[in-house]
C-alpha cells in the first residue's frame, strides 16, 4: 500500500503518526463544510447534544458556542480523536460542559431519549451498518429531536467516488439513500440541501 493510501485510510479511524498528522487537518480542513452545515440548525434551543465521529473536536467547540447553555458528549472510536477532542475542548470539559467517550456508534454510551440534537459530519462514510447506527441515534434521542449529517460528497461527485475506492470501508450516500435508512430507523422527518455550487449536503431528520 503507498504512502498516500495509508495516509488516506486515516480518514476512517486515525490511528499511529500518519493519524495523527490527519486529526491536526480535520479542524480546519471540514470547517467551512461544517459551518454551512450548522446553519441548517434553525428553530432549536437544544439541552444536551451528542456529537457522533467528533474528529477533532472543533465541531463541538463550535456547537457549545452556538447553545451557550447547553451540555455535550462527543463520542468517536478513535482513541486518537478522543484525545485531539479533550485537548481542544479541555476548558469546556472542566466546566462540565462536555464529556468525550470512546464507543462506536453502532452501540451509544447514551442513555434512550437522553438527547436533543445529534449532528455527524464527514463521518456516516464509515458507519458500520447504516440503518442499525441511524436507530442508535434515534434511539438515543428524544422524541421531536434532531438528527444532522453533513457531508462533503453527495454521493455521486466523481472525486469523492474516487476516494471510495481507495479508502476501506468507506461508501459515500446519496441523498435519497440517506433518507431510506433515516425513515427506515425511525426517523419521521427528513429534509435534504445541496449547496449551490458544491457537492456538499446536509440532511436534516427529525424523530
Amino acid at each position: 500500500m503507498s504512502l498516500f493510501k495509508k495516509f488516506i485510510n486515516q480518514t476512517r479511524k486515525p490511528e499511529g503518526f500518519l493519524g495523527k498528522l490527519m486529526v491536526g487537518g480535520m479542524n480546519g480542513g471540514h470547517a467551512r463544510l461544517a459551518d454551512w452545515g450548522m446553519t441548517h440548525l434553525s428553530g432549536i434551543t437544544p439541552a444536551k447534544i451528542a456529537e457522533l465521529g467528533c474528529g477533532g473536536g472543533r465541531n463541538a467547540g463550535e456547537l457549545m458556542k452556538r447553545y451557550p447553555k447547553a451540555k455535550l458528549t462527543a463520542v468517536d472510536y478513535s482513541e486518537l480523536s478522543v484525545q485531539k477532542t479533550k485537548e481542544y475542548n479541555k476548558y469546556m470539559i472542566a466546566s462540565g460542559r462536555c464529556a468525550v467517550i470512546r464507543a462506536s456508534v453502532a452501540e451509544l454510551p447514551q442513555g434512550s431519549a437522553s438527547a436533543d440534537l445529534a449532528t455527524a459530519f464527514e463521518t456516516v462514510y464509515f458507519w458500520p451498518g447504516l440503518e442499525n447506527c441511524f436507530a442508535e441515534v434515534c434511539r438515543i434521542l428524544k422524541p421531536g429531536g434532531t438528527f444532522l449529517i453533513c457531508n462533503e460528497s453527495d454521493g455521486t461527485d466523481e472525486t469523492s467516488k474516487k476516494y471510495e475506492k481507495l479508502i476501506d470501508g468507506m461508501r459515500c450516500y446519496t441523498a435519497d439513500e440517506l433518507e431510506k435508512a433515516l425513515r427506515a430507523a425511525g426517523f419521521s422527518e427528513v429534509k435534504a440541501d445541496h449547496h449551490p455550487a458544491k457537492p456538499w449536503i446536509t440532511v436534516i431528520a427529525r424523530k
